[in-house]
């Protein structure tokens, strides 16, 4: 099976740019989006649900234009469910959790900590309840985990480390609950298979950040460690345009 991820800071804007000649050509099994922006009424019926594809969209209910996920399936899911059980945060439409035969697929677009401190412990609460949640789900069955974490693990992740110690998103406190996610079980796919840096997700729109390619890699496909013998790629696609993030991608056996 193949899966994408990709944060495209707003579904309207990115369709102006090709996303559906992009989305065609990869005939993926599931394709997952972040920060959407958008609620699905706002969309003609051929936007809202790609011929050949299930649809599912989980949309901020706190602030329009803010957020939001979706995942589009070539096979219908056994079940899906929004958000975490922790009501604490609730509304913001961060998560979509897939139910298919042999695992769990979860699209998520966790909060960004930069806008002031207690932005930042929402994203460090997230983080931890996210954990719980990923448990719980592999106690049935192995998970895969997709999406924009909005950190960077490793200084090999960014282009500037040292600058960027104490910026949100590469903080100490934000990598340690990454350290601990990795030492639960999970394994970032992408560095099952590179190893090397200058390898990025996301550029600033500022200082000619992607033409400099100073970006950060923020977006991962990681999987519960029972599956990792079955992943046959895991890949960036730094050449796709349209959005601030660039698509990646998971190969599978299943």
């Amino acid at each position: 099976m193949t899966f994408y991820s990709w944060n495209v800071n707003g579904f309207r804007a990115i369709l102006k740019k090709g996303f559906w000649d992009w989305f065609y050509s990869k005939q993926a099994d599931v394709i997952c989006l972040q920060e959407t922006k958008v609620h699905p009424d706002q969309l003609n019926t051929k936007d809202k649900s790609p011929l050949g594809y299930t649809a599912i969209w989980n949309s901020s209910k706190v602030k329009k234009g803010y957020s939001g996920v979706a995942c589009f399936c070539k096979q219908k899911p056994l079940r899906y469910s929004f958000g975490l059980p922790d009501k604490r945060f609730a509304g913001e439409g961060r998560l979509i959790a897939l139910e298919y035969e042999n695992f769990f697929l979860l699209n998520v677009y966790f909060p960004n900590g930069q806008m002031n401190e207690k932005r930042l412990a929402f994203k460090l609460g997230y983080y931890e309840s996210f954990l719980i949640y990923c448990e719980q789900l592999r106690q049935k069955k192995p998970v895969i985990v997709c999406g924009d974490f909005n950190t960077a693990h490793k200084e090999i992740d960014l282009k500037n480390p040292k600058q960027n110690e104490q910026t949100s998103g590469f903080l100490p406190i934000e990598r340690q609950w990454i350290d601990k996610f990795i030492a639960t079980g999970y394994v970032d796919t992408f560095r099952m298979f590179v190893q090397d840096g200058g390898h990025y997700t996301w550029w600033s729109y500022r200082f000619r950040a992607r033409a400099r390619n100073a970006g950060w890699r923020i977006d991962y496909f990681f999987v519960s460690q029972e599956i990792a013998d079955k992943v046959k790629r895991s890949w960036i696609e730094q050449d796709v345009y349209g959005s601030d993030h660039c698509p990646i991608g998971l190969e599978i056996d299943f």
